[in-house]
């Protein structure tokens, strides 16, 4: 099982539009963040045998784009067995670092407020529908509540990272 980096919270306690404004208030700090980031620093690796800024927003690209079929997908049905995914091999294999910084950063923009939308007007009835990972059931609330925090665990391993008051 891939780590976790929230506290499992009651589903039918959670509110689609309180888990929008979370990540639309993440999103607005990233972009305030990135604004001061040459290509040529996203290109760079953070630390020896890690990845660039580029690399690690390419990873949270292939977040996203996880986490919205599962949230999709969750609101048709009520338990659903979806492998997860080798985030290591999606960020080697799709090349971001190949990519232009402001075309990365865009795609990482547009897809996270795109799934802010979906969020958004997400049926929180299906917020405890399931997703059965490794053994684990984990509910769609739980993965969007998780999804921000997994999101906000990598923006502050990147430079100008500013928390919410």
């Amino acid at each position: 099982m891939s780590p976790t980096y929230s506290q499992p919270a009651d589903p039918a306690t959670l509110s689609s539009h309180t888990l929008a404004a979370n990540l639309r208030a993440a999103i607005a700090r990233a972009e305030t963040q990135f604004a001061s980031i040459t290509p040529e620093a996203a290109s760079q690796p953070l630390s020896p045998g890690k990845w660039s800024i580029q690399q690690t927003i390419g990873h949270l690209i292939d977040s996203c784009t996880n986490n919205h079929q599962r949230l999709i997908r969750l609101q048709l049905q009520p338990e659903l067995h979806l492998p997860g995914y080798q985030q290591d091999d999606w960020v080697r294999l799709q090349r971001y670092d190949l990519l232009a910084w402001p075309d990365v950063l865009s795609l990482w923009l547009t897809l996270n407020r795109h799934f802010v939308h979906c969020i958004e007007h997400a049926d929180p009835a299906c917020f405890t529908h399931v997703w059965l990972h490794e053994g684990e059931r984990l509910t769609l609330g739980f993965i969007l509540v998780d999804y921000i925090g997994h999101l906000d665990h990598h923006l502050r391993q990147l430079p100008g990272y500013t928390h919410a008051a």
